[in-house]
């Protein structure tokens, strides 16, 4: 079985991430008289056409199961319904898949609460969803920044280069400096507990960023690495396009800080736009401004292999609570 399907042939889309997924698909036997399967992992094929396909007539596949059969496509309850008239009666999937056929509302409910398996499945294998098919092989961040990605200086592009579902790396170092106060000092041993940034006051602090994709998933992974005069300190996280320019940064233990990205006066910019925890793959809200205060960050070209950059935190009442800022270059092996 392949991914490619002949004429005559049925094809399934599936998530290869998902063991429901997964092992569903591989269980489907079809009737002979409906010629050979075609097995297509929508994780590791996103370009094939019928992720193509589904993508172009709205068929969202982190939602359900796409089958393709004698030119039709058949999408979530539908496929169900498929499996229980085609599908080889001997098979258990065929014969769950008939029990539901008897009531619409039941494949329907029952599709529902599969998604909802299969997305806390997702969650607690540090997985993310599908990629769509025509991100694939761009980019994470031209999405982010859309038109104005081609408009970019040569050395922002390739501060992000990686490529979603990938084993890309790149690699700066340089030197900041890191303030704290207020509110952002006093919670310095919870920020340290929980991995977030690191509460500290000290000035030109060698910094190397690592920034790799993840192989399972569209996320662009950061790996900080301060080096302070009296211990090194790692503070990582990930980044998730939700869609825009709008971008969540999610921390240890799921905590998040979500922003907008956008190219203007000559600087990329990173607008505040609120904290929250990922749970079972939902980001929700928490009112941390009031709090920690807002977060901002910059980032300006300054020669071919530099840039400057900059996050900082106000808070309402304190002020400027946090900011660490500095120059970082390319490593060679980057």
């Amino acid at each position: 079985m392949n991914g490619e399907g002949t004429p005559g042939s049925v094809s399934v889309v599936y998530d290869g991430a998902c063991p429901i997924c997964r092992s569903a698909a591989h269980a489907v036997t079809l009737r002979k008289e409906h010629g050979a399967l075609a097995l297509v992992d929508a994780r590791t094929m996103p370009g094939h056409r019928l992720c193509r396909t589904a993508e172009a007539k709205g068929l969202d596949l982190d939602k359900g199961m796409l089958i393709e059969a004698g030119g039709r496509l058949y999408y979530g309850a539908e496929a169900t319904l498929f499996l229980a008239s085609y599908g080889d009666p001997n098979r258990l999937t065929t014969k769950l898949a008939r029990l539901l056929k008897r009531s619409r509302i039941a494949s329907e409910t029952a599709y529902v609460m599969l998604r909802g398996v299969r997305k806390l499945l997702l969650f607690l294998r540090g997985v993310d969803g599908l990629q769509k098919p025509s991100d694939a092989g761009r980019p994470i961040f031209a999405p982010v920044f859309g038109d104005d990605w081609e408009r970019l200086p040569p050395v922002i592009r390739r501060h992000y280069p990686n490529r979603p579902f990938s084993d890309d790396v790149t690699r700066v170092e340089g030197v900041l400096d890191v303030m704290s106060a207020g509110p952002v000092r006093l919670l310095a041993p919870v920020l340290s507990a929980l991995g977030q940034i690191p509460a500290r006051n000290e000035s030109g602090v060698p910094v190397t960023v690592t920034f790799r994709s993840d192989p399972g998933s569209a996320a662009f992974v950061f790996d900080r690495e301060f080096r302070f005069s009296d211990g090194d300190y790692h503070f990582r996280s990930r980044m998730l396009h939700l869609g825009g320019g709008e971008v969540v940064e999610i921390m240890r233990y799921g905590f998040y800080w979500r922003c907008r990205y956008a190219w203007r006066e000559g600087k990329v910019m990173l607008a505040h736009r609120g904290y929250g925890i990922r749970l079972f793959g939902r980001h929700v809200p928490l009112p941390l401004g009031l709090l920690l205060g807002r977060n901002e960050a910059e980032e300006v070209p300054l020669d071919a292999g530099s840039f400057g950059m900059m996050t900082r935190i106000t808070h309402p009442l304190w002020g400027r609570v946090y900011e660490y800022r500095g120059r970082f270059s390319f490593m060679e092996d980057g």
